[in-house]
């Protein structure tokens, strides 16, 4: 069962979807269903014997394009809807035993391709308001498949915290004329000290409001409210910026970095939103080589992050372990 319920505490949708329960955690090793399938062995959700990159629909998805009804009757307090949208699997590469900062630039370079046309077909769904592509990596952030793969939602509403960035994108516009990427970029590289990374066309950086020790920010240095709008050299520079931070972010503790990849698109509801720049955003739990940085009363309760650590410190540290990109 998957149904949406509105919180009107928040003022927000939460979904419920207790078949997800009974999802695959940790399979033993020769049973992950994102491995190929080989002849004679365990059948996974990819039945060829090899492949580059695959997406396909999530077996345990939270929202799907024909939901059931809900399981209850909603109220003027508390509507339900349907739990309509779509939830998809990107997985990486069929090497198991990988991550996405294994890969070489090439292979993230496909990989932008293919969340370029994801992000187009799911945008163009009646019912799709909003298309999140993401990344959860590591078993520090909850994930229970290790083999490389991200995931796509395609939400029927624009999610709460894209809500408050619209708003908070477009009241700059009005103040100031600027797009707000373009005035946090202006700052940084006449600063300098939180750069950690950049191209022609994109900066990465660990902004001044960091809320984890090493979040980074990718910022493009020109206009571009989503991936659509990227020509094919501009996403080779975003492959080459990927490669190089997350091989860096290997390169701190010299661990398989966790993370949580965030890609922030405009929404897809028709609406203008010229005023709204593309930016990716990792969140790493890592605050030291053996102490994760826990979201706690403040973090979860009050929704204030305390951040132990400076960006400018943190930005040095990273920044001394990127290297050039190799094609």
């Amino acid at each position: 069962m998957s149904e949406l319920r509105w919180n009107p505490l928040l003022g927000e949708w939460t979904v419920t979807a207790t078949h997800r329960q009974d999802r695959t955690f940790f399979p033993p090793p020769g049973y992950c269903p994102l491995c190929p399938t080989i002849a004679g062995g365990f059948p996974t959700e990819i039945s060829e014997p090899s492949y580059d990159i695959v997406v396909f629909e999530n077996k345990f998805p939270s929202l799907m394009p024909d939901p059931p009804e809900p399981a209850v009757d909603g109220s003027d307090l508390y509507p339900v809807r349907p739990a309509q949208g779509v939830c998809e699997v990107v997985v990486y590469t069929p090497d198991h035993n990988s991550s996405l900062a294994d890969q070489p630039v090439s292979q993230i370079y496909k990989l932008m391709q293919v969340w370029q046309d994801r992000f187009k077909d799911l945008g163009e769904l009646d019912f799709v308001e909003y298309v999140y592509i993401f990344e959860n990596k590591g078993e520090a952030v909850g994930v229970t498949l290790p083999h490389p793969h991200g995931q796509i939602y395609a939400y029927p509403f624009i999610p709460p915290r894209l809500v408050q960035k619209v708003n908070q994108f477009r009241e700059h516009k009005a103040r100031t004329g600027n797009n707000l990427i373009a005035s946090l970029l202006h700052v940084e590289k006449k600063n300098g000290e939180r750069i950690v990374a950049e191209n022609e066309s994109f900066t990465a950086l660990i902004p001044f409001f960091a809320r984890y020790p090493f979040e980074l920010h990718i910022y493009p240095n020109t206009h571009a409210e989503a991936l659509t709008d990227l020509t094919l050299a501009q996403l080779r520079d975003l492959a080459s910026i990927f490669k190089q931070v997350l091989s860096a972010f290997d390169r701190l503790f010299d661990v398989s970095f966790p993370y949580i990849m965030s890609m922030n698109n405009r929404p897809s509801d028709g609406s203008d939103y010229s005023f709204f720049d593309f930016h990716v955003e990792f969140y790493p739990p890592m605050r030291t080589a053996t102490k994760l940085k826990y979201l706690a009363g403040s973090e979860a309760g009050a929704g204030m992050f305390i951040n132990d650590t400076l960006p400018e410190e943190k930005a040095s540290e990273l920044r001394r372990l990127i290297e050039t990109v190799v094609w």
